[in-house]
């Protein structure tokens, strides 16, 4: 554990030592004593306490956080509790890192978020013989802009202690099914519009352990319809922005992030964690992903799409019917919309999250739900829910089953994992040999050119027509996202086409890591 709570003095020295790396320049240490006074009052002495096990959760994932962000060697993070003197050592932090910036910057960082996220509380002894809790607010933020949502309860002299008699009165809940929520594990992929209500409603019914999957930084685009954010956060990643907001929430919850997408190589193992999946995004890609690895897992999906005043819903079981069985084969991406392409109001995404989250805790409680697999298709217009079943000999009975449709499209997409390419820079995947295939339509080339004379243009509707001029040489196929190119590419490898290959991420990735 890189965080840990002392009921003992700290021996700086040693904390010190351990942090010794040869290829480590710079070392940073902080280190908080015990004053004599504070805003006025004489003080003799303070006392803390800690929810010890929510403290040691959160302040590991803060020295996680602050190795992720600016690269450091090692982070460390000491906090005393019971009671302390005058002059005595409070909190140590210590960042080790190739460069100084690094170092000074991580360990700004860690102090602030030790001393605003955690649930550490400080009660002053006065030489007057009055003793106070005292929250500790006065923390510092960078310029450029850390996360800021943790909040704390200042003045408070216990532990937060959820309360969930609202929903423990419920005859189907009860404690009994409070318990059962307290022991599940649930998988949330995206943290967007449909992922927002499902975090909020599952960290408010006391899930154990959620864990977010997303690789996307926060969009202002984004904030009419993702309720977990606001204006501030626009350019963090989302899953930390997530977990930060689950942590005010309700603290008891533990939460683990992913910030890559999940993939043919691990999706199955990490499906494997949980005890169920909600599939959030708007990448019909990721959802037979999902599909794919709930059948060879067995775990429980529920699957949610959104377009414009419409959604649907599908949860497979195991042994119910698959994805697969409705669609065998993914479509083109321009064939299905999306929220950037097609819009959508706030409300809609909200709605459909919301009903993913509550078949996700009629499953956690085994609360009466329909036993017939079928698709639900909801209109928010004429609110009408529609419920088409799904004929379980059709579809993937005809082609093996579930499992081996499934088996077959993990193995071909470990296959194609070398499609998608990470380039920093357009200009560096010319240098590295590459030909540029700009694949969007007319319209947001004009809206967006990419500024380099030496690239193609060929709309991805029309790829295959032009396979044999993209059979020399390496091809690097670009679109907005990577989605169209990265299916564009697997249809040219489809045809013999091994030199080809999508930009990862599309342009938005470049706009981001610039």
């Amino acid at each position: 554990m890189r965080f840990r709570l002392s009921g003992a003095e700290l021996d700086t020295a040693s904390l010190r030592d351990a942090m010794r790396h040869p290829g480590s320049g710079g070392f940073c240490s902080f280190e908080g004593w015990v004053r004599d006074s504070n805003e006025g009052r004489e003080v003799d002495g303070l006392s803390y306490e800690a929810y010890a096990e929510l403290a040691e959760a959160e302040g590991e994932r803060i020295l996680q956080e602050a190795l992720a962000r600016y690269g450091v060697t090692d982070a460390r993070c000491v906090h005393r509790t019971g009671d302390l003197d005058v002059g005595g050592l409070a909190v140590w932090v210590g960042v080790s890192a190739a460069h100084r910036d690094e170092a000074f910057r991580a360990c700004r960082y860690i102090i602030d978020e030790i001393k605003h996220r955690l649930p550490i509380w400080k009660k002053e002894h006065y030489v007057t013989g009055e003793s106070d809790w005292v929250a500790c607010t006065h923390v510092y933020r960078e310029h450029e802009h850390e996360l800021h949502h943790h909040h704390h309860a200042p003045h408070m002299a216990a532990p937060f202690v959820p309360d969930y008699s609202r929903q423990v009165r419920l005859r189907e809940v009860g404690e009994a099914g409070q318990a059962r929520l307290a022991a599940s594990r649930v998988l949330v992929i995206g943290a967007g519009g449909l992922g927002c209500p499902v975090i909020s409603y599952l960290a408010g019914a006391g899930v154990g352990t959620l864990g977010i999957v997303d690789g996307d930084r926060l969009d202002a685009s984004n904030l009419h319809r993702q309720t977990l954010y606001d204006a501030r956060d626009v350019g963090e990643p989302k899953a930390m922005l997530a977990a930060h907001r689950v942590a005010a929430l309700n603290p008891s919850v533990q939460v683990r992030t992913w910030l890559d997408p999940l993939h043919a190589g691990n999706a199955v193992e990490v499906f494997g964690q949980f005890d169920l999946v909600i599939e959030c995004t708007d990448d019909m890609r990721s959802r037979y992903l999902s599909s794919d690895a709930a059948v060879l897992s067995g775990t429980p999906l529920v699957l949610a799409s959104v377009y414009q005043y419409e959604g649907q819903l599908q949860v497979i079981e195991p042994g119910a019917p698959c994805l697969r069985c409705l669609w065998p084969h993914e479509p083109a991406p321009e064939a299905v919309g999306s929220c950037v392409l097609s819009g959508v109001l706030g409300p809609v995404p909200g709605v459909l999250g919301a009903m993913q989250a509550m078949e996700a805790l009629k499953i956690l409680l085994d609360l009466p739900r329909p036993r017939d697999p079928a698709l639900s298709l909801v209109n928010l217009l004429d609110l009408a829910i529609t419920r088409l079943p799904i004929d379980a000999k059709q579809g993937c009975a005809l082609q093996g089953g579930c499992r081996a449709m499934a088996q077959q499209a993990l193995g071909r997409a470990q296959e194609e994992a070398d499609i998608d390419l990470v380039f920093d820079s357009l200009e560096d995947a010319i240098e590295a040999g590459f030909q540029l295939v700009d694949l969007r339509e007319a319209g947001e080339i004009a809206a967006e050119p990419l500024g380099i004379t030496a690239s193609r243009q060929i709309p991805a509707t029309q790829i295959l027509a032009h396979a044999a001029e993209l059979a020399q040489g390496r091809q690097l196929l670009v679109c907005a996202s990577g989605r169209r190119s990265a299916h564009a590419a697997r249809l040219l490898r489809a045809e013999g086409l091994d030199g080809v290959h999508s930009l990862a991420g599309g342009l938005l990735a470049l706009r981001v890591e610039g």
